[in-house]
């Protein structure tokens, strides 16, 4: 018994000897990044269905395959706001007094670049739509100044707020339209159930002064088309379920509707070839190329992922090349410079895939971004 005693003893007190002899580990230094971002960098949004009150943006250097720091971005989250000049990152989100119930409270929380904390917040409306993520929930005006958030409690608006004074000027109600495609310094237009499309003016204030409906422009009962348009310089693409697409013109401050136009030939589309996917779309705006996430199948796949890009020429409207992925695909980006690469991740399986968009080969792929990630964006 004296024996197991004296053991125990040496035991506990085998900690406290060597005690002396820890230092204190020290803590790296908080990295800053860049002013100018690479034009290489993506953001991954993740909605994180596992735990959907904490949301997660992730930044990746598409060049090296390197981490380059998160955003916690709270409850049912959809993606960042990312403006022309990169100066603030803008990102609407969700929280509850009571973490998962309680108090609402929406805010965009304005985000430093650089370091990614949080630089300051606006309080909105507790209305801000959270669903299946696109880019079209939340937009800057052209001009970078008003962000434009859309609202579903199901009654459907709008609420607007100043980013350069940093204050909440007013919600807006739009019936039976929504998203938000911006469409002028002082405009932005919204899909409307009946197939056609609402404009909404604001004056300099970002006060609304108009609004005006669209007859439609495409059949919402025989070929809808999916809320993932994409933009080409003054024109917006919307592609409908089975693959056709519809360009909508705002140079000229009203949308004014496009000849349709179709991805496939009729072979193509008698052997199911058709568009799917979170964010099956992406434009590079230099080369007028239009990429498209596509995959065999039967009606109503719209959402079913790919392994297939096929590139389009959007001035000639017809197929240039095909780019066959090492994986399954939800979405699709492509880095706007011009040597421009190619991002794709599915919401399955996070594993970051970074092609040369060009050339279409596989460069690297990053594991383990986040639990299920969404659409991406490059800034």
């Amino acid at each position: 018994m004296l024996r197991k005693l004296i053991f125990l003893s040496w035991v506990l007190l085998l900690p406290l000897a060597g005690q002396a002899e820890v230092k204190p580990e020290s803590l790296p230094p908080t990295v800053v990044l860049p002013a100018e971002p690479n034009p290489h960098w993506v953001w991954v949004n993740d909605i994180v269905f596992h735990h959907m009150v904490d949301g997660k943006a992730y930044l990746v250097d598409g060049d090296s395959g390197r981490f380059l720091g998160m955003l916690s971005t709270g409850m049912g989250f959809v993606g960042l706001v990312l403006p022309s000049d990169y100066a603030q990152i803008y990102s609407p989100e969700t929280y509850f007094s009571r973490g998962t119930r309680g108090k609402r409270t929406d805010v965009i929380t304005f985000y430093d670049p650089q370091t990614l904390m949080p630089s300051g917040e606006v309080v909105i409306p507790p209305k801000r739509f959270a669903a299946m993520p696109t880019n079209n929930y939340s937009v800057l005006t052209d001009d970078d100044r008003f962000l434009i958030i859309y609202n579903f409690t199901p009654a459907q608006s709008v609420s607007i707020v100043d980013v350069q004074e940093r204050r909440f000027i007013a919600e807006t109600e739009t019936a039976g339209c929504s998203l938000a495609l911006p469409s002028g310094e002082r405009s932005f237009m919204m899909l409307c159930g009946n197939g056609g499309l609402m404009t909404v003016s604001l004056n300099d204030k970002g006060e609304v002064t108009d609004k005006q409906r669209i007859k439609p422009f495409f059949d919402p009962q025989n070929d809808p088309v999916t809320e993932k348009a994409v933009r080409w310089g003054n024109t917006w693409i919307f592609v409908s379920f089975d693959g056709y697409v519809y360009p909508v013109d705002v140079s000229g401050g009203q949308p004014v509707p496009g000849k349709r136009w179709s991805l496939f030939t009729e072979s193509e589309r008698k052997a199911g070839w058709k568009p799917g996917g979170i964010q099956h779309l992406a434009v590079h705006e230099s080369s007028n190329s239009l990429y498209a996430l596509v995959h065999q199948g039967g009606k109503d796949t719209h959402k079913d992922p790919g392994q297939d890009v096929w590139v389009y020429d959007l001035k000639a409207q017809q197929q240039v090349r095909k780019i066959k992925l090492d994986k399954l695909s939800t979405s699709i980006q492509i880095s706007k410079d011009d040597a421009p690469l190619m991002f794709s991740i599915f919401i399955g399986n996070p594993t970051l895939d970074i092609y040369d968009a060009v050339r279409g080969d596989l460069l690297r792929s990053v594991d383990e971004i986040g639990f299920t990630p969404t659409i991406m964006q490059t800034p």
